[in-house]
């Protein structure tokens, strides 16, 4: 039973942290999308008054 125990804790713990960056990660990448959308969509308005 222990051992069982000292696995779920050695497993556990990378887990949840890979889980809680993916999610922050994800929410940064969103962020980043969105910005890059709205720099392409400026850059293409300063191509078009050329």
């Amino acid at each position: 039973m222990q051992e069982i125990v000292a696995q779920v804790a050695n497993v556990g713990f990378p887990i949840v942290v890979s889980i809680y960056l993916l999610v922050r990660v994800e929410a940064k990448m969103e962020s980043l999308t969105n910005s890059i959308y709205e720099l392409a969509k400026v850059i293409s308005k300063f191509e078009v008054r050329d």
